[in-house]
Formats: structure tokens, C-alpha cells, sequence
């Protein structure tokens, strides 16, 4: 549930750059380096590294799954103290004149004589301090002791496991985050140039139109053209500034904390298919962390019967008791009492709470071995969803890549046929609507498949 809701979190925050720009992105994963998260990256330009560097050192799922880590750590030193002795220090005082009281006063305080017998009926107020220091030291719990570790050292593999998830998760967001920033910048350029090329023409045309050579609709389509292009680049210039936003809460950065985004210092990579889907499914199996964390969970449920049914058993504890019984404060050798033993016992009946608790364990662990299985069905749907889907952006990359001349050049010959005046307007808008929408085309198809790319390995878990 805490993986989930981590992820869910992940998810969200780029939610709106997917929807808007619909040109998600990925990178390869980078290689951590050291990043004090208490810098103010004010003014800081972020590459796509140094982007994932930070977030790894400052995302607060991040951060909170390192804190579990920590507790589960304390969790194993809880557990480990009851095979340690407790040790108590104490100070009673006692005011009575309750003969069965005040003779064992009397007894414990050594002042017993000929003459404590004759008022043993009537002995008057009498009073006992007792400085102590008791031991203690389970010797059996019926196993239940070394269950309870053994299940505390599963809980820092579960608690790492998290983090890892957590990491992979991370990776690939800032990742998209980041390739949907600059997928936004191309966008916000085709919609620039769109406007400046129509512009020019829509001047062309009014020239036309005034000199009475075509009609007042050529001129109104290219002006609702002109309103589409405008439209489209506001569209982008938001989306710029939610990717830009999507990016900051990765980082962990608060509002007033400004930044700019670095573009990409060489040519993008690009995304390929390289291996089978039963390499990639093998392979996620073997080292994705919530498989991982799975198996590890079964066995702590495991370890958690055992626990339980060691309650059935008897129970031993040795304790020693080491002070002194005087009226007065103060410690005297003469009247030091020591006892030392060793008890025994094991519950007869207990209202069927033991046979309950261990009932309950029991179906938790058969839970926790049906969310193993549940956990690999979905990470097999995963590594085929993401595999498909790179097959598929693959093929479209490679079509519109080979659309886009065409388009270019289709643009071209309309552009040169409507200065002579062999075609209409109509026609030119076609043309340019189509060289548009292949630039668009291209750019998303090649950001799809990036975006595929960087879902596959993480549903591999390369960046765990």
C-alpha cells in the first residue's frame, strides 16, 4: 500500500504535462552523484543528471523512504533487547502496623529478638525503605523472541526494497518531466513558425484581396489559420511552464525557489528495442524490487506464525533482586537481602486468544502470499504493456520521420504554385496544415518512444 501510494504521488505530478503536451519522454538513468540537498538552486540551470541527482537527494518520498529504513533498523533493536537483561532500579516505602506486615518488617530489617514475639499481636507503627535493583533475563519464550528478529531483519530488506522502488520511480519521472519540457519547447517552435509563415502569407493575400485578384475568404481562412497557430502556441507556452512546475516538485523545490531547465547538450539518444519480451520478463523477475519485497513480506508473515504459535509454549525467566530493609534511608551492608531464582509458566487457558492471534497470523500470511502473486501478474502486465507500446512508437517514429520531407517539400511546390496563382488558398492551407501536423507528428512519435523506452526499463527495474 505504501509503494502504491508513493507511486501514485509520482504519477500525478506529471499527469498534466502528458495530457497537455502529449509528448512524454525518457532519458538513461544516471549515475548518482553528491548533492547537498540544503543548496538553494537559485538561478541553477538543470541538465537532465544533475536534475536526477538532485531529486535523489532532496524528493521527499525519497527521503521518507530512507527514514523507514531507520525505523525498521530501530524495530531490529527493539527485538533484539529481550535477548539482553533488564536491569531495574527502585525505592519502596512501606508504613504499616499490620502485624503480618510489621513482623515481616521487622524479619527483613534483621532486628528480630527474644522479646519481638511478646508484641507480635499489637506492634505498633513501624516503617521500611527499600532501595533495589532487580535483574531480569528470558531465558525461553517458546521461540517467540528469536522469531520476532528474525522478522525485524526482513524488515530493513522491506524497507530498502521500498526505497528502491522508490527510486526507480523517481528516475523515470524526472526523467519524463525533463524530455517533456524540451518536447514542449519544439512544440512552442512549430507553433512560432506556423504563425510567422502564415502571417506572411495572410500579408500576401490582404495585398491581393485590396488589389482585387481573389476573394475575401482567402483571406478570412488564413486569418482563422492564424488565430489555430496562435492558439497552438499558447497551448505550448503552458505547457512549458507545467512541465517546468511537474519538474520542481520532483526536485522538492517550493515556489519561490526559481530555476531554468538546460537544454539537452547533444543529440538526444536514440530509443531502441533491445531485447525479447521473455528476456525482459526474466530479467524483471530477477531485480525488480517490488517482486523482491514480495517474497520478503511471505517470509515475514512466516516468521509471524511462528511467533504466534510460540505462545503455546512455556515460558522461563530468571530474575535476581540485590537492596536492603532499614526505617531509616540510607544503605547498610549488615542489612543487604539478595534473591535470585528462576520462574516457570505457561498459560493454561487464555480465553482461545493465543489460538486467535494465531489464526490471524496464519491468514496473513496466506494474504501475503496471494499479494506475491498478484505482484508478479502485474509486473508481467507491465513488462508487456511497455513492450508493446515501444514497438509500436518505434514503427510510428519511423513513419513520420519519413512523412516529414514529403510534407516539406509538398509545402514547397504549394508555397511557389500560390505566388504564380495556380492554386487557392484552400489548397495552401491543406499544405501547411499537413507540414504542421508531421513536425508535430514526429516530435511526439519520437518522445513516445523515448517515454516506452524509459517504461520498459523501469518495469525491468533498471534504476532501482
Amino acid at each position: 500500500m505504501i509503494l502504491r501510494t508513493i507511486k501514485n504521488k509520482l504519477v500525478l505530478s506529471l499527469l498534466p504535462i502528458l495530457m497537455l503536451s502529449n509528448l512524454p519522454a525518457v532519458a538513461d538513468p544516471i549515475a548518482q552523484h553528491s548533492v547537498d540537498k540544503t543548496d538553494k538552486p537559485a538561478g541553477q540551470s538543470f541538465t537532465l543528471d544533475q536534475a536526477i541527482d538532485y531529486a535523489l537527494n532532496n524528493n521527499p518520498d525519497l527521503q521518507i523512504a530512507t527514514e523507514r529504513i531507520g525505523q525498521a533498523e530501530a524495530q531490529l533493536g527493539v527485538a533484539l533487547s529481550a535477548f539482553y537483561p533488564q536491569i531495574t532500579a527502585k525505592v519502596g516505602y512501606d508504613h504499616s502496623n499490620n502485624p503480618a506486615q510489621v513482623f515481616s518488617m521487622i524479619v527483613a530489617q534483621r532486628d528480630f529478638g527474644p522479646n519481638s514475639i511478646n508484641t507480635i499481636n499489637n506492634p505498633g507503627y513501624r516503617q521500611n525503605f527499600r532501595p533495589e535493583i532487580i535483574g531480569k533475563l528470558s531465558l525461553f519464550r517458546g521461540g517467540q523472541d528469536y522469531q520476532n528478529s528474525k522478522a525485524a531483519e526482513l524488515g530493513i530488506s522491506a524497507a530498502e526494497f521500498e526505497r528502491s522502488s522508490v527510486r526507480n520511480a523517481l528516475i523515470e519521472a524526472v526523467t519524463a518531466s525533463y524530455y517533456a519540457y524540451l518536447a514542449a519547447q519544439e512544440a512552442h517552435k512549430v507553433a512560432q513558425d506556423a504563425i510567422l509563415a502564415i502571417a506572411g502569407e495572410l500579408k500576401l493575400t490582404t495585398l491581393r484581396y485590396e488589389a482585387g485578384t481573389i476573394l475575401k475568404s482567402d483571406v478570412l481562412s488564413l486569418e482563422v489559420k492564424s488565430a489555430e497557430a496562435q492558439d497552438a502556441q499558447i497551448r505550448a507556452a503552458n505547457g512549458i511552464e507545467l512541465a517546468k512546475t511537474s519538474i520542481a516538485t520532483l526536485l522538492g523545490l517550493s515556489a519561490e525557489q526559481a530555476f531554468t531547465v538546460a537544454s539537452a547538450s547533444s543529440k538526444l539518444p536514440d530509443p531502441k528495442l533491445a531485447s525479447s519480451f521473455n528476456d525482459a520478463l526474466e530479467l524483471a523477475m530477477t531485480q525488480r524490487p517490488e517482486v523482491k519485497a514480495a517474497a520478503n513480506q511471505v517470509e515475514i508473515s512466516q516468521l509471524q506464525v511462528k511467533s504466534r504459535q510460540g505462545a503455546y509454549l512455556p515460558k522461563a525467566d530468571a530474575y535476581v533482586s540485590y537492596g536492603q530493609n532499614s526505617q531509616s534511608p540510607g544503605f547498610s551492608a549488615g542489612k543487604d537481602n539478595v534473591t535470585a531464582g528462576i520462574s516457570v509458566e505457561m498459560d493454561l487457558f487464555s480465553g482461545l486468544e493465543t489460538k486467535n492471534r494465531v489464526s490471524a497470523a496464519e491468514r496473513k500470511a496466506a494474504e501475503a502470499r496471494e499479494m506475491e502473486r498478484k505482484t508478479k501478474l502485474a509486473i508481467e502486465q507491465e513488462v508487456k504493456i511497455a513492450f508493446l507500446k515501444l514497438q509500436e512508437a518505434l514503427a510510428r517514429m519511423r513513419v513520420t520521420e519519413a512523412s516529414v520531407a514529403s510534407a516539406d517539400e509538398a509545402l514547397r511546390l504549394v508555397h511557389e504554385q500560390r505566388r504564380a496563382e495556380t492554386v487557392t488558398v484552400t489548397r495552401y492551407i491543406e499544405a501547411e496544415v499537413a507540414r504542421n501536423k508531421a513536425h508535430s507528428d514526429t516530435i511526439a512519435a519520437r518522445y513516445d518512444a523515448l517515454s516506452a523506452e524509459a517504461a520498459l526499463k523501469k518495469a525491468v527495474g533498471d534504476w532501482k
